[in-house]
């Protein structure tokens, strides 16, 4: 269990817990009066995801403790790993590591046929009774008949994930028989009529102050809302009887090993080990998808999956159970299907049953920071709830908690198997789409966008349009509406614009500033002598043709000729993250043409975009789109083109820095201010981009910077999400402008048009005294006759 605002100390008595079994059963206590009279049917199982959305955000004690675990889970996981890899060498760092349990897994899920009936084999030759169930329903009425033979009216249950995700605690009771959660945090959420709202750490959400109320209303009597210790033994006192008392006890598995037929247990908590060897009959609920080969591939996610949940080197309990405790005991494994196979036949998500369910997703997600599991899923939370929650409840299920994804891809580059969850979270969507149709305004934008003669007319006429609302200015502000609010949706750009200024329709694009032809003329002076395509993208070419004007003109004082391609429109990069593919395909193949052209046109060397989201679309999100299609044809072309396509970032690194011929053009004017950096998603969670930038502003410009808190972490944006979850994507803008506002920074610099976006329309509404400016805009005013 877990819950924040815990000191040290408090946190190794957490860990500790419930301590030794001789100490559990030479003590009694009687259960509390809420379980023997109430249900614990979670009150929020089956509230609207709206609903669920808005207590989350309403819940400030949920933010406060979510907002300290998440910085210390990173810290810890980050240092468990390092000293991995310091003492044990390159065989025990996290890569080398997830790709061994990544090919385990893999195999595991190629011969799963092969391996339940060796697991069953072994298993039942160990003295156990193995029963497949195809649905929920058969899971739990197989266990509820196992209760009904053993005449239990009473079960103790330790953590079992595949219970609530079979709503087995509800099931039993509507039957008569109480389910008793043991793990502590569970027991406290089920106290509190809740799901747990995190895979690992049921109650990571609450404050210990929150944790005392609780056990205060559930005893009847005054619990400590401070002292973590008296918590925690008063929960210990309350759960001695029925480990004593209960016939039947309930686990969960985090492996099936099938080549003895043994169950892997890891828990934090003694509680897992009393429920499954005191009671005389011990049941194993796990799904499919915990069966691995061998004990070797289980040491394996052993070694993973503690660091990568909790940061700890190892668990306090790891377990593993063959067989009946003693020959006078039972023991039942129910394997669950519900959708595992349907997953499994699906040659894109059958990757999301490697899923060790370690929750690190979680961890690392930012709009699960801001809400909570209840919100940010259904039973099963993170980035890999939103993945299986379709295939195990149905794809109304998932079609809210889904839709507050950012598509940061944070979460794959933790995932300790290596699954696409991003990509995966885009399938989810698309499948929806299908199901549920797009909002029509997102349906009419873009059915516009992959019309680009359309589109371009649309925006040059809303750039005039827009002026009795900027009055000239590069903003869209709120407060110019005026009456202008009261017209339904001219309000609702006011009211999006009220935390966050909106840009403004450039009147000139940068398709009317580049200089005629479109190919810019080589200076004679020495120089790279490269051609580059230069793809622009939507933002920059509509809304912020400065920073067309500076990438241009750092190009150009390395000697390289620019090509600006007059037919460029939209990758598709918005259609294809909201799930419209119809669109979104049309865009891609239309960007494609246009690109495979101005290269033969130009014979250019690179295909180079200063925005690292349009370069992820076209190297990589291209490619998925087109292999989902089965479309051979379109994707050799993406594959060809994608080998010519570079970010300017890396530009710089790899091409332009190394050659010198920018250094003596340089001219490395005095430092105006503090500079700190934002990585944008894309480029560091995407295409590995860490260190690249802070070569150029330290090296080769020779200014100082200093670093931010949290740079990597996603600035809100999420394109479309920040427009349909406004709240989320506020609070996550705040605690970015806050982190570079705590290094004194004037100037905070970024290599995404969309991040720019997002954190300049903060500043704008905040009046910070920061500049917000691309990493090609920066460089650019080094150079001579740098016009500002």
């Amino acid at each position: 269990m877990s819950f924040q605002d815990a000191t040290p100390q408090d946190e190794k008595v957490l860990a500790s817990q419930p301590g030794a079994a001789q100490e559990v059963l030479t003590h009694t206590a009687s259960l509390p009066q809420v379980l023997t009279e109430e249900k614990a049917n979670p009150t929020n199982e089956h509230q609207p995801f709206k609903v669920r959305l808005n207590e989350s955000l309403a819940d400030q004690n949920l933010q406060r403790a979510l907002g300290r675990f998440a910085p210390s889970w990173r810290a810890s996981r980050q240092d468990v790993f390092s000293i991995e890899e310091t003492d044990y060498g390159e065989d025990y760092t996290f890569t080398k590591l997830r790709h061994t349990l990544r090919e385990a897994k893999d195999h595991a899920i190629e011969h799963q046929p092969e391996l339940i009936a060796q697991f069953i084999e072994n298993a039942e030759a160990a003295g156990a009774t193995v029963y497949r169930a195809r649905t929920a329903a058969e899971a739990n009425e197989y266990v509820y008949n196992v209760c009904l033979h053993h005449k239990a009216d009473v079960v103790v249950k330790s953590k079992t994930m595949v219970s609530e995700e079979i709503e087995l605690n509800h099931y039993l009771e509507e039957k008569g028989i109480k389910p008793i959660e043991t793990d502590l945090g569970e027991w406290v959420a089920q106290l509190n009529h809740e799901r747990p709202s995190h895979m690992v750490l049921p109650i990571v959400h609450k404050t210990r102050q929150q944790v005392g109320t609780i056990l205060s209303n559930a005893t009847g009597r005054e619990i400590s809302r401070e002292n973590v210790a008296e918590q925690v033994a008063v929960i210990r006192a309350e759960h001695r009887k029925s480990f004593l008392t209960a016939k039947i006890g309930i686990s969960g598995a985090n492996a099936l090993i099938a080549e003895s037929g043994t169950v892997m247990m890891m828990t934090n908590e003694g509680n897992g080990r009393l429920v499954t060897s005191l009671p005389p009959v011990h049941i194993v609920l796990a799904g499919y998808d915990k069966l691995i080969g061998s004990y070797a591939e289980a040491m394996t996610q052993l070694r993973l999956l503690a660091r990568s949940a909790t940061g700890q080197h190892i668990t306090s309990y790891n377990t593993f159970i063959t067989g009946p405790a003693t020959p006078e005991k039972e023991m039942h494994i129910v394997l669950v299907d519900n959708g595992r196979s349907q997953m499994r036949e699906d040659p894109r998500f059958k990757d999301a049953l490697r899923c060790i369910r370690c929750a690190a997703c979680a961890n690392i997600c930012p709009p699960y920071q801001q809400v909570g599991g209840h919100a940010f899923g259904h039973i099963y939370s993170g980035a890999i709830g939103l993945v299986v929650t379709p295939f195990h409840h149905g794809i109304e299920a998932g079609a809210g908690p889904q839709s507050l994804c950012v598509s940061c891809n944070a979460c794959e580059t933790v995932c300790p198997v290596e699954i696409p969850l991003p990509s995966l979270i885009l399938d989810v969507r698309h499948k929806t789409v299908e199901a549920k149709g797009l909002p029509w305004i997102k349906k009419t934008i873009f059915g516009l966008m992959a019309r680009p003669r359309l589109f371009g007319l649309a925006l040059r006429l809303i750039s005039i349009g827009q002026l009795p609302i900027t009055w000239g200015s590069k903003y869209v502000r709120a407060r110019r509406f005026g009456p202008l609010k009261k017209v339904p949706m001219i309000g609702r750009i006011a009211e999006m614009a009220s935390w966050r200024s909106l840009p403004a329709i450039a009147l000139k694009p940068l398709r009317d500033r580049i200089k005629k032809p479109a190919v810019a003329q080589i200076s004679e002076e020495p120089g790279l002598k490269l051609t580059i395509c230069y793809f622009a993208g939507c933002m920059t070419d509509r809304l912020y043709p400065e920073m067309g004007e500076a990438v241009i003109k750092v190009l150009e004082a390395a000697g390289i000729q620019v090509a600006f391609p007059a037919d460029q429109s939209c990758c598709g990069l918005i259609a294809l993250n909201s799930g419209d593919r119809k669109n979104g395909m049309e865009m891609a193949k239309q960007t494609i043409i246009m690109l495979e052209q101005a290269m033969q046109k130009q014979q250019a060397d690179y295909i180079l975009s200063a925005s690292t989201s349009c370069v992820v679309t076209i190297v990589q999100d291209y490619i998925r789109l087109f292999e989902d299609a089965g479309d051979q044809e379109w994707l050799r072309r993406t594959q060809q083109l994608a080998e010519k396509v570079m970010d300017f970032t890396s530009f710089m690194d790899r091409i332009i820095l190394p050659s010198g011929i920018l250094s003596s053009r340089l001219q490395k004017k005095p430092q105006e201010g503090v500079i700190t950096y934002h990585d944008s998603c894309q480029s560091c969670n995407c295409l590995g981009l860490r260190a690249e930038a802070r070569h150029t502003i330290q090296d080769a410009l020779g200014l100082e910077l200093k670093e931010m808190p949290d740079s990597d972490v996603c600035c809100g944006f999420g394109g479309s999400t920040s427009i349909e979850h406004p709240e989320v994507a506020k609070r996550m803008l705040k605690n970015k402008l806050q982190n570079a506002e705590s290094t004194g920074a004037t100037i905070l610099v970024s290599d995404n048009p969309g991040c720019l976006m997002h954190l300049r329309g903060g500043v704008d509404v905040t009046g910070q005294p920061i500049r917000v400016v691309h990493l090609a805009q920066l460089i650019a005013e080094q150079l001579p006759n740098d016009k500002k």
